[in-house]
Formats: structure tokens, sequence, C-alpha cells
């Protein structure tokens, strides 16, 4: 009966000592069920080869008691065979349980420990030879016929051994497999929430900008003529409606549906005239000054250089109030797309002028370096400069 599950050595990967002896036990039961025939019949062939024989009680009285000691395998594999090796120095009924408490010996535990039962093995049963002779077979041969089996239970034993090792290695490389893609996922999902919170800031920092730079001047001028209180309401109102619509859009492109009618495309540098045309409308003087082929740039670099100028601006709207911006937009295919913006460093914050988190810029540079280029911002000579430069593939 041949054993399908292995008792791995301590410290192996896939090692779990009361799984093992779970599973060996029920192997047990199996041989106890399919030796007992085997058992029998070496009893009788005694009886018949030798008959009025005075060991025949013993062989009897043994195999029986060879039979039940398999029994021990399970918790005492080595003991066990040594038992049973040394009952088949006197019977030949206990040769097929000693022979197969060896084979789950070899299963089981290290070759060195199944090389020492292996040789008790064979002594015990060179010594039977010497006690007990088989008829017409001579000791020479007997001890051939013992040793061949013997290292053919070995080898068999360190086959099943190596099996149960490479299934164990592979559980566990499947483990780690499926824990690393765990951790991949988990990963990917923060990454997301990083970007998702980036992509909010740049669509609405820009609008809400202008709602606080508006709002303020409201406030801080309750005794401004009704037409100009009017004319700011109206950029509020506006200024919230193209809020939510850009909102919209980012919202749908993150669910990941292309096919929806309701999915517009996000600002790339094709819109830049429409955002510069906002600004101006809230009151900032903006110089544009753009040196550009016919074709546009791919749609990331794009959608970069948008929003580095829609956060340069919104930087002026926020820090400096009214104050003129510079705006130089130049590049062409195979050189960089650069993008210089300039505007005058207030000497005394504005009373409507929004404090920021400070992390517009942050986020800015990582989105320009992840795009493969490369952002600076200084403040020099009484004026903030912001220079950036995107990869244009040709």
């Amino acid at each position: 009966m041949r054993p399908t599950l292995c008792d791995q050595p301590p410290g192996h990967a896939g090692f779990h000592p009361d799984r093992a002896d779970h599973a060996w036990r029920g192997v047990t039961v199996v041989t106890l069920a399919a030796l007992a025939p085997l058992v029998g019949a070496t009893v009788w062939g005694q009886v018949l080869s030798h008959p009025g024989s005075g060991w025949l009680t013993v062989d009897v009285a043994l195999g029986v008691a060879s039979w039940l000691g398999l029994a021990g395998l399970a918790r005492h594999p080595v003991p066990t065979a040594l038992a049973l090796a040394a009952l088949a120095v006197v019977s030949p009924a206990a040769t097929p349980p000693a022979t197969l408490a060896l084979l789950h010996v070899s299963a089981r535990r290290r070759l060195p420990v199944a090389l020492a039962v292996a040789a008790a093995g064979i002594a015990a049963h060179t010594a039977r030879g010497l006690l007990r002779p088989v008829g017409g077979l001579p000791l020479v041969w007997w001890l051939v016929v013992v040793i061949a089996a013997h290292a053919a239970l070995l080898g068999w034993g360190a086959l099943i051994r190596a099996r149960q090792a490479l299934l164990a290695s592979l559980v566990e490389r499947a483990q780690r497999a499926e824990a690393e893609q765990g951790r991949r996922v988990a990963e990917a999902r923060a990454g997301e929430r990083t970007r998702l919170a980036r992509e909010m800031h740049d669509v609405l920092a820009h609008r809400l900008s202008l709602l606080a730079t508006h709002a303020g001047a409201v406030e801080y001028r309750p005794d401004a003529p009704p037409q100009q209180l009017a004319r700011a309401a109206g950029v509020i109102r506006e200024t919230v409606h193209e809020a939510l619509e850009e909102l919209r859009a980012v919202i749908a492109v993150l669910r990941e549906d292309d096919t929806g009618d309701d999915n517009q495309p996000l600002p790339t540098l094709a819109d830049l005239p429409a955002l510069l045309a906002r600004t101006r409308a809230a009151g900032t003087t903006v110089t544009h000054a753009t040196a550009l082929p016919e074709g546009p740039p791919p749609a990331p670099v794009g959608r970069a250089a948008y929003r580095v100028v829609q956060e340069a601006l919104t930087n002026a709207h926020r820090h400096a109030t009214g104050a003129p911006v510079r705006l130089t937009v130049t590049g062409a295919p195979g050189a960089d797309l650069l993008i210089d913006v300039v505007n005058p460093t207030p000497t005394s914050p504005t009373p409507a002028t929004s404090p920021g988190s400070g992390m517009g810029l942050v986020g800015l540079t990582e989105r320009v370096r992840l795009a493969g280029g490369h952002l600076d911002h200084q403040h020099v000579d009484g004026e903030f400069r912001l220079h950036a430069a995107l990869p244009w593939a040709r």
C-alpha cells in the first residue's frame, strides 16, 4: 500500500506536525486493513511448507503482534520499525509489517535515520536466514534479496518524501504569490486614492480660489455699486457651475467608463484659452505668449501643462490678487514643452486673499515628475517665477 503523504522534517516551510500525524493515522488504518491478508498468507505458507513444525504457534502469535504493531507507525515510526525488525528475526510473518514500516520511515524521516532502520532490517533478516534458513535458497542469495528489497524501499520512500517536499514548496510559493498580489492591490488602491486627492485638488483649487477672491471682495466691500456686486455674484455662480462640471468629469474618468455619454474629456492645453478668459474675467491681467506648432502635444503632456498653468494662476489669485501675470508656452515635438509663469510678489497680503495648504506646488511637482519632466519655482527680484519642462515625443 503506497503512502501518499509525507511527514516533513522540523523547520521545513511546509512542516505541520499535527496535520502530518493526522494524515499518517489515516494511512495506517488503510495499511492495517490491506496488510492483514498478506500476513495471513505468510503464516499459511509456513504451515504448508513446514507441516507439523513447532514454529507454527510462534508464527501465528508474532504475525498478529506485528500486524497490530503497525498502529504505532503514525506516532512513533522509528521505534515501531525497529520493534518489527526485531520480530522479523524470529518469524517470517513479521516481514511484511517490518518492510512496510521501513517504507514509512524512509518517507517521513531524513535519510540517515532511514538508513539506520534499513540496516537494522537487513541485520534482522540475515539473522533469521541463519536461524530459519529458506529452503532451496543459499544464504548469499538470501542476503542479495534482502539488501535489494531494503534498497528499493529506501528509494521508494525517498521519492515519496521528495514529492511531498515539492508539493509543500509549491503551496508555499502560491501562498507567497497570493500575499504579494494582495500587497500590490493594496498599494494600487493607495496610489489611486493619492491620485484622486491630487486630481480633486487640481480640478477644484483654481475654481475655489476664484470663489474666495470674489466672495472676499463682496465681504470687504459691501458698499460697492450694485452692478459690481451683481457681476461678482455672476462670476461666483459661473465658477461654481464650472467646478461641478469638472468634478463630474474627473469622477467619470475614475470610474473607468469610457463608453458613457456623460464622460467629458479632461482639460488639456487646447483648453488654455478658456482658462485664460476666465482668469481675465475674474480681474487678473494675463499676458500670454505662445510658440507652438500646429499639432497639439500628446494628451498626457497637454493635460499636465494645463494643470501647471492652472495651479500657477491659482497661486497668483491666492497670494497676489490683481497682480499681472506673464505666461509663456513654447515647445516642439522632440524637445521639451516649456512653461514659464511670472507674477509680482505682493509686499502685503490682500484682505481677500485665501490661505493655501502649501500642497498645491508639491502635488504639481510630483505630477510633472511622473510625466517625465521637472518643475522649479522661486522668488527672484520681487517676482515669483515658475518654470516647468515636459517631454514632448516626436
